[in-house]
């Protein structure tokens, strides 16, 4: 509809001077009209726009009224358009009897009897405008309901999505919570069967003979198999929150190229892997678990972007930030850690919202979207930053700012190598655990280290032995038991004993229930981390001394 048009009269009066007298009145009244030479033109007229309609009762009487009929039917739901129509009988039922038809075809109509007084005419016609006028304004306000309705629909499609995305992150949450617990209590069992068996690998490769030689192959294999195995235990309760964040100074390429198989395997052969890594870097302040859990994410990340294969790189170099650089850390050196592929990349909507929890562009089921979350959460907690970069159909950059340290990094003790083993004075040692398994090859190394042991499964046996054997140096002691753990055991016998040794041994590479002054040794462990452990719990620093490396045995080569 026109602005303009419409509050227009549209005449339809063909025979005489009707019309023209007609529209001569509402132009003296400031009434604009149009005067419609038929009832289609009339019709395009209305579709037009129009105040009222002004026609002649003859008019209609041979007329095809379908087009006005259905112009009238198909109004807007704010429309009722009036007419005035002009008759000779008038507009009762007993004087006009088609009055009946006009008022079923029009709708809207008021009759006007001829001859009649032009001031008569010129009333209806204003009467009619006014009422026209009221039904634009009804017009506007059902506008602005549909505007306010269809908002509101939108606003409870946008809730109704929220909280839809809300249950389907819950039921993430809960299902990574389930599989988080199942994870660890899985890995704990591990550390239980890995202990002995480490164990009693490391009491037989001391007891070979040398000359042996495929024998002390065989169990040099054995142990390194053990200590893979106790290095996936450390991811799978990394991935499960079972283990604080533990900073550390860490040779970062060291550790990159340790992951080298672990990251291929993950990969696949049809990603080519790139380590850059460059000379005399200093050691970063990180948690090498968790660093490692975090390369191993964005690693299996560029592996889902490049579905048909690419590259993979990852560098690790030195980053001199300063004053307003990017990232906003404080000035200095770092380490950054770069893992580039040649992937998918993202959009820039994709990338801003990348490290948001919960945010994934994966299939139900195969993301929680917590990965690059983790990684920002990991990074922020050390001190540093995540950046991450990317462009759509060309591929996506992540980078680890992770801030040096003047400390040096502590050089891991590998199976089947020489490792620093100070001896001790011999004891008489309680072991306390509920595995007997554990017990037992736990005893066993202690005896091989000189020690005199007693056994005690579970913390009320330890605490009756105790009682029993007042000659007992010190309690070594699992912590995860049932009705009376590590820790509890630990208070009791500090109230019997507050001077008693105590070293608690855990399947958890976390913090365990937190005591003050008590040493931890963690699942699975070897007789050298078992006597360091054990040094260190009983014998005060001071009385520390460096003494010769002890011998494990020859490594094959």
């Amino acid at each position: 509809m026109i602005p303009h048009l419409s509050e227009r009269a549209l005449i339809l009066a063909p025979h005489g001077r009707d019309a023209e007298v007609a529209a001569a009145m509402l132009a003296e009244a400031g009434l604009a009209s149009v005067r419609c030479h038929s009832l289609v033109h009339m019709v395009e007229q209305l579709e037009a726009g129009a105040g009222f309609g002004l026609i002649t009762e003859e008019a209609l009487h041979t007329a095809d009224l379908h087009a006005l009929a259905y112009w009238i039917d198909n109004q807007p739901e704010w429309s009722d358009f009036p007419f005035i129509l002009l008759t000779r009988r008038g507009g009762g039922l007993e004087r006009n009897p088609t009055a009946v038809r006009h008022l079923e075809t029009l709708g809207n109509v008021t009759f006007l009897e001829r001859p009649f007084h032009p001031t008569t005419l010129i009333s209806l016609a204003r009467s009619a405008r006014r009422a026209r006028r009221r039904q634009y304004d009804a017009r506007a306000r059902l506008v602005e309901l549909h505007a306010l309705a269809a908002e509101l629909e939108q606003r409870v499609e946008e809730r109704t999505a929220e909280r839809q995305a809300a249950l389907e992150q819950l039921h993430e949450a809960q299902k990574l919570e389930t599989l988080g617990q199942l994870t660890g209590g899985v890995a704990h069992d591990f550390n239980n069967l890995l202990t002995p068996i480490i164990g009693a690998l490391d009491l037989l490769q001391r007891r070979t003979d040398l000359a042996d030689v495929r024998s002390e192959r065989w169990i040099a294999n054995a142990l390194e198999s053990g200590e893979r195995a106790k290095t996936l235990v450390q991811r799978l309760l990394g991935f499960a929150r079972r283990q604080e964040l533990q900073s550390a100074p860490v040779d970062i390429a060291a550790l990159v190229g340790g992951m080298r198989d672990l990251i291929a395997s993950s990969v696949g052969p049809t990603i080519e892997l790139r380590l850059l890594c460059a000379n005399d870097l200093p050691p970063a302040l990180a948690d090498p678990n968790q660093l490692e859990l975090a390369i191993l994410n964005l690693c299996v990340n560029a592996r889902d972007a490049m579905p048909d294969g690419g590259e993979l790189t990852i560098a690790v170099e030195n980053a001199l930030l300063g004053p307003g650089s990017e990232p906003r850390l404080p000035p200095g050196l770092y380490v950054r850690l770069s893992v580039i592929d040649t992937g998918t990349g993202m959009d820039a909507e994709t990338l801003a919202r990348a490290v948001e929890p919960f945010f994934s562009t994966k299939e139900t089921g195969r993301g929680t979207g917590l990965g690059l979350s983790m990684v920002h959460g990991l990074t922020a907690q050390l001190g540093g930053a995540f950046v991450l970069g990317s462009v759509e159909g060309e591929g996506t950059r992540a980078d680890l700012y992770l801030p040096v340290t003047e400390a040096r990094p502590e050089a891991p003790m590998l199976a089947g190598h020489d490792g620093a083993m100070q001896p001790a004075r011999p004891r008489f040692i309680l072991v306390v655990d509920d595995e007997s398994l554990v017990l037992r090859g736990t005893a066993e190394m202690l005896r091989s280290l000189g020690h005199r042991v007693i056994e005690a499964e579970g913390g009320a046996e330890a605490l009756t032995t105790l009682g029993r054997e007042p000659g007992v140096e010190a309690v070594v002691t699992d912590y995860k038991m049932p009705r009376m753990d590590g820790a509890e055991l630990a208070r009791r016998v500090r109230a019997l004993r507050p001077d008693l040794p105590i070293l608690l041994i855990s399947g958890y590479t976390g913090a365990a229930d937190p005591i003050d002054g008590l040493p931890r040794l963690n699942k699975p462990f070897g007789l050298a981390e078992l006597a360091d452990a054990l040094r260190r719990a009983t014998e005060p620093p001071d009385n520390v001394v460096a003494l010769a490396p002890y011998r494990r045995g020859k490594q094959p080569a």
